[in-house]
């Protein structure tokens, strides 16, 4: 697919969408609104692809929204911002929903809307010269993009409050002791290491990470039993799988498993 704002590439079972306005800092408009949701359902129903990375060409991973898009909208900024966020949030909840592991590779900056895109997929790696900040209130605005659900549960709410009322800018190495990270590489080798990384999680059991996502992201609010039902309905449409069948046996004679993904 060809998108105003993206660039997409396959490199065997991983996709890299990449946000391409390098020149605005990867900043949300309209259109990368619009695109993200696009690639996001693409991805989500293309068998071939059993991981996603989401990184920023250039120097950043995604400024936040664009400044010069709400100013120019004028009076009609209200609807602007509608737009905007109809497009990323549907997005967010496609990238949540789909079974395929999405990874943020945070190659610099990630503010603002980059900062809860970021904090929206399943993993986050990051260049040891990317920092974080939510910037929002700089503004005057509030949060977008779903950070006011996901930072509270990674850092807890007096943390999640201070980031957004403060602005703090967090570096990377801060990122990853808060725990709104995974793993932090080195600047000079960073693609590198952040497209193995992905590639590992490529060659797992997709439909098992499916089950992962869907469990861990409702266990915020079931209790234990119901929970649980789901845990029992979820290992048991695991055990139908090919996947599965390989794994068990791969374990009892001693070998790496083979998964296919189905």
């Amino acid at each position: 697919m060809n998108y105003e704002t993206l660039l997409m590439e396959q490199r065997g079972a991983v996709v890299v969408v990449r946000l391409n306005r390098p020149e605005r800092y990867n900043a949300l408009n309209e259109a990368m609104g619009r695109d993200l949701l696009d690639a996001a359902i693409q991805v989500a129903h293309d068998p071939s692809v059993r991981a996603v990375m989401v990184t920023g060409a250039g120097k950043a991973f995604c400024s936040g929204g664009d400044i010069k898009g709400f100013v120019a909208a004028g009076d009609e900024i209200p609807r602007h911002a509608d737009r905007l966020t109809v497009d990323l949030h549907a997005a967010v909840s496609k990238m949540m929903r789909m079974a395929k592991p999405v990874v943020a590779a945070v190659n610099g900056p990630a503010a603002g809307a980059g900062f809860s895109l970021a904090m929206a997929c399943d993993l986050v790696v990051a260049s040891a010269d990317a920092p974080f900040t939510m910037a929002y209130t700089g503004i005057g605005a509030s949060p977008d993009g779903s950070s006011t659900f996901s930072v509270p549960r990674l850092v807890g709410m007096h943390r999640a409050l201070e980031l957004a009322l403060t602005n703090r800018v967090l570096s990377a190495q801060e990122a990853l002791e808060w725990g709104l990270i995974n793993r932090v590489f080195p600047a000079v080798r960073f693609m590198e290491d952040s497209l193995a990384f992905v590639q590992q999680l490529a060659e797992g059991p997709t439909f098992a990470y499916g089950k992962v996502k869907e469990l861990l992201y409702h266990s915020l609010s079931e209790a234990l039993e119901s929970q649980m039902e789901l845990e029992s309905r979820a290992i048991v449409a695991a055990s139908r799988t090919a996947d599965f069948r390989e794994g068990t046996r791969a374990f009892v004679e001693k070998r790496k498993a083979e998964f296919k993904g189905g």
